[in-house]
């Protein structure tokens, strides 16, 4: 399964830090390495989650400036060297992670929306299915990780074209919103979704983390800026069911935790619901 990483946009709602640090990378808490707490950037614990559900092969978006990322997810034999104690034991232990995987790197030159971003994937997924994971959400889960929820989900039924993931939430307005009929199946049908509505059709908010076939690139190509002037994954989402595809959502678990490091308020308690929860 390959899995694409987005992580272009401009963190503009954490100036001045994300001047130079890209918002993906503004640390959380976690005991993934143990059990004492470490500070680790929300992208490399994403890579960490994805990584333990078997997933090896990553496309990772990201704008032309944030070279710090790429930096990041490249080993520096140099710089273990200088560690020693528990401090290498930990960079050692992502290392190996980081050269038991394959990683691709694009840029994309200017912030034109999620749409654009994973439309740059095409050649990289060449016609296979894949996952998509925003870089600056991640979802706490005590149970099956949610993107293999998603992919169990599209094995069960091979008409199947996308997997969304949705919860229900107060700020509706915030979100991509899907129109679904009754939960059955294992999944909700989706029949329409609309990006950032001023009069939402539900109560469901979708969160950034996706199954798709590749038929979704056709849809990407077909769909002209949308809100904010951006190329909207959820207007591709939308072709792809006026096209008669197939779409479908599952729903967090009740135990799952999201944390989403895109503005001030949303850090504050991701730094603090990690800590809480590490």
């Amino acid at each position: 399964m390959k899995c694409v990483i987005t992580a272009a946009g401009k963190g503009v709602r954490l100036l001045p830090t994300t001047k130079e640090m890209p918002k993906e990378m503004m640390p959380i808490f976690t005991r993934i390495y143990g059990k004492n707490r470490v500070v680790i950037p929300l992208l490399q614990y994403i890579f960490e989650q994805l990584y333990a559900a078997n997933i090896k092969d990553y496309c990772f978006v990201v704008g032309r400036e944030k070279r710090s990322i790429e930096d990041h997810f490249t080993p520096h034999d140099s710089y273990l060297r200088e560690l020693s104690g528990d401090s290498k034991s930990l960079i050692a232990k992502f290392y190996d992670r980081l050269q038991n995987s394959h990683l691709v790197w694009i840029n994309q030159n200017k912030p034109q929306g999620f749409g654009d971003a994973v439309r740059l994937t095409e050649k990289y997924i060449s016609g296979d299915t894949f996952v998509v994971h925003a870089g600056d959400v991640a979802i706490l889960s005590k149970t099956k990780h949610p993107i293999l929820r998603l992919i169990d989900t599209a094995k069960s039924d091979p008409s199947i074209s996308a997997v969304l993931l949705c919860k229900r939430v107060k700020d509706v307005k915030r979100y991509g919103v899907p129109t679904i009929s009754k939960f059955s199946d294992g999944y909700y049908t989706v029949h329409e979704v609309e990006e950032k509505p001023l009069k939402p059709k539900s109560n469901f908010g979708i969160l950034p983390l996706y199954y798709f076939k590749s038929d979704i690139f056709d849809c990407l190509k077909k769909i002209k800026r949308g809100k904010g002037n951006e190329y909207q994954l959820t207007d591709a989402i939308q072709k792809l069911i006026e096209d008669g595809k197939k779409v479908v959502a599952i729903p967090v678990n009740a135990s799952d935790i999201e944390i989403d490091v895109g503005t001030v308020e949303s850090y504050k308690y991701a730094q603090e619901i990690s800590y809480k929860k590490a």
